[in-house]
């Protein structure tokens, strides 16, 4: 029925349920989603009937593929976008609620079944019980259309064990189930054909006693047992040493993991460099997003996002002209220009600590 909500937002048996309900679009999140889904976390967390909130993706493809990006796109191309934007509203909402997710008060169980990407990934890398399945397949895919992870993606990577963080968002490699628990982007593997049961089971157990029903071991994890080479070349502090590290490899997977990233937005990936760097330093989920959010809106007045959505989404001809072309070509101020304050249109999200 073309007529249903985007997002099904139901109250039962003690759980608050979302579904995101865009299954031709592999439930792509829009503002109004968003914000539907932050009014019934915000309802829910004083609510007695609700002991836990379960989110899960309509149809057989996935969570959620992301943004909504041929709407990015369109607002993006003006040139002159900005916080006030429709899409600078759209991300100021989100991160508020990638934040209201990463301090829920209760649990909130996210099936990270199918593709999870971007977006999806604020929805449920932030949760308190992330699952994920055989069919997981998980990732920050932003350098690649000329944009940097954001809804709290570098908090993410930037906290993965060793430097696994990094590959990940310079390359944009998918994780599977193995992967992602091995990246602290998921918890628990349950198998797809037993997710009936483990819905069923949430209604009438504790989340924990239900999860520990249905989880499995873990896949084992490519991208762990590949840390050797993963954290020798991405340790450097630019990108083009990273290049070289990679090159100077001998395994094949850094000679590809090299080719992949030169494939990218040579501006993204130093952006995105120099955003996980600092996301390290930063004392937790709501000062990220803060860093993301200036990154973000700097993006939004950039060549690269517009040419990078044309190539891959709206023209599909998977041939970005970027601007600048080459890493060399990138200044350091092109760089720090994009972690510039806004003033009076910053996030402003208040972290733990000055809250307390």
């Amino acid at each position: 029925m073309t007529d249903e909500p985007e997002v099904l937002i139901t109250v039962a048996d003690g759980l608050g349920l979302i579904t995101l309900n865009r299954p031709r679009a592999i439930n792509a999140l829009n503002h109004p989603m968003a914000q539907a889904i932050t009014e019934a976390l915000r309802a829910w967390a004083g609510d007695d009937a609700v002991r836990a909130v379960v989110v899960t993706g309509a149809g057989e493809r996935g969570l959620c593929a992301g943004g909504d990006i041929v709407a990015i796109h369109a607002d993006a191309k003006t040139g002159t976008a900005g916080p006030d934007s429709p899409t600078g509203v759209f991300w100021r909402d989100e991160y508020v609620l990638n934040a209201l997710i990463g301090r829920y008060p209760k649990p909130y169980v996210v099936i990270m079944d199918g593709i999870v990407m971007g977006g999806g990934v604020g929805l449920s890398g932030h949760g308190s019980h992330r699952i994920v399945t055989e069919r997981s397949r998980i990732g920050m895919p932003e350098v690649g259309i000329g944009f940097v992870p954001d809804v709290g993606g570098t908090y993410l990577l930037s906290r993965a064990p060793g430097e696994i963080g990094t590959h990940v968002a310079l390359t944009t490699a998918r994780m599977n189930a193995g992967d992602a628990i091995a990246a602290g982007f998921a918890d628990h593997h349950v198998p797809s054909a037993a997710l009936p049961d483990l819905l069923d089971a949430l209604r009438t157990e504790t989340v924990d006693a239900a999860i520990a029903k249905f989880a499995q071991a873990a896949p084992a994890s490519d991208l762990a047992a590949q840390r050797g080479w993963i954290d020798a070349c991405y340790r450097a502090d630019t990108v083009e040493e990273i290049v070289a590290a990679l090159r100077a490899d001998e395994s094949p997977e850094a000679a590809k993991a090299a080719e992949d990233l030169l494939a990218k937005s040579p501006v993204a990936l130093k952006v995105t460099l120099r955003a996980l760097r600092a996301a390290r330093a930063l004392p937790g989920l709501e000062a990220t997003l803060n860093q993301e959010y200036r990154v973000s809106i700097a993006s939004l007045g950039s060549h690269d996002l517009v040419e990078g959505i044309r190539a891959q989404v709206v023209d599909k001809d998977r041939n970005p002209r970027w601007q600048p072309a080459t890493l060399a070509e990138v200044t350091d101020a092109q760089v720090a220009a994009y972690f510039a304050d806004l003033g009076a249109n910053e996030l402003g999200l208040s972290t733990p600590e000055a809250q307390a």
